[in-house]
């Protein structure tokens, strides 16, 4: 890294808020991309060979083309976003370039949209919300059997993933007299399964055959991708609903698209897809899907306090200290 004189050079891929752009160019040599439109490969090697510090986002790339390219300066990539499954670590461990991300800050709020989805899918939400802004529509009237959704109180909610968000997600779904089921890699402790009354599944396929409703809360990593895959999806009653607020990757999007439209699953939220930015047809053509643009973690707050975060882990590092976040590959 440069000299305590000398700052470090900081670039950035995306917009951020401007009160994190802000303080950036206060303490870094920071180069911004103003347009906020996205890099290509090329443009995000030409950035590696620059930095001393790269800032992607989420949907940035950072594979082996670009980090055999980096420039022998950069050092350090702080992700601005909680997963890292955008950027190669075995390669970047290999070139000595540590990896940074934004852990907990995003939990609250990707919690409350996961909570969101739960409850907008079985009661139909999405659906009427569209028939009242539809010209070609008009509502009549309060019907006994019209726009009829299900309850979710007393209902089974299945959470793949109890970090810090199938926590949350736990948390807020007890206060909906939902059942708390989760599988995970490890059982949580007495206390926490006792505080969410909680029922752990060392196997998820039995698990997934005796939910309601399906929660995705755990990263993308090589274990993962198609955790839900077409074989387990099946395991699902005809009745179940999945809610996916984590990455794409974890379910075998076209399997879920085929089972929804022969009324196999009742319906999905989805606010992640497998090939972001474009999204299955099928999904969106469904009435049994409620489909946002990945806004789970879209508040300004939180977009700030992500912010504050990378600020933190370039500002130790340049430094000399241990970043904060740094990700090891064995944390996942």
């Amino acid at each position: 890294m440069p000299t305590p004189t000398k700052k470090p050079v900081v670039v950035v891929t995306r917009k951020l808020p401007d009160v994190v752009e802000t303080r950036m160019c206060e303490l870094f040599d920071t180069r911004l991309n103003v347009e906020d439109k996205p890099m290509t490969q090329a443009q995000l090697v030409e950035a590696a060979k620059a930095a001393d510090v790269l800032v992607p986002t989420v949907t940035d790339r950072i594979d082996r083309a670009v980090l055999t390219q980096a420039g022998p300066r950069l050092r350090l990539i702080a992700n601005f976003g909680t997963g890292v499954d955008n950027v190669d670590l075995d390669t970047a461990r290999n070139r000595g370039i540590l990896v940074t991300n934004t852990p907990g800050v995003l939990t609250e709020d990707t919690a409350d949209m996961t909570m969101a989805l739960i409850l907008a899918v079985p009661r139909r939400l999405a659906e009427g919300a569209a028939y009242m802004r539809d010209p070609a529509t008009k509502w009549s009237g309060w019907s006994p059997t019209w726009m009829l959704g299900h309850r979710i109180y007393g209902k089974r909610l299945g959470i793949i993933g109890m970090g810090r968000i199938g926590r949350a997600v736990a948390r807020r779904a007890q206060a909906f007299g939902l059942q708390i089921h989760y599988h995970n890699r490890r059982r949580l402790p007495e206390d926490a399964e006792a505080e969410f009354e909680a029922t752990f599944w060392e196997s998820l396929d039995q698990m997934l055959t005796r939910v309601d409703i399906v929660s995705i809360n755990c990263p993308h990593t090589p274990a993962t991708y198609h955790l839900l895959s077409a074989r387990r999806l099946r395991l699902l009653k005809h009745s179940a609903y999945v809610v996916n607020t984590a990455r794409g990757e974890v379910i075998d999007e076209n399997e879920l698209a085929r089972l929804l439209e022969t009324g196999a699953i009742a319906g999905a939220g989805l606010d992640v897809f497998e090939n972001e930015p474009v999204v299955n047809p099928r999904l969106l053509a469904s009435d049994r899907v409620v489909a946002l643009p990945h806004m789970s973690s879209a508040t300004i707050e939180g977009r700030i306090d992500m912010g504050e975060k990378v600020i933190i882990n370039i500002k130790a590092f340049a430094d000399g200290h241990a970043p904060p976040d740094r990700v090891h590959v064995a944390m996942l």
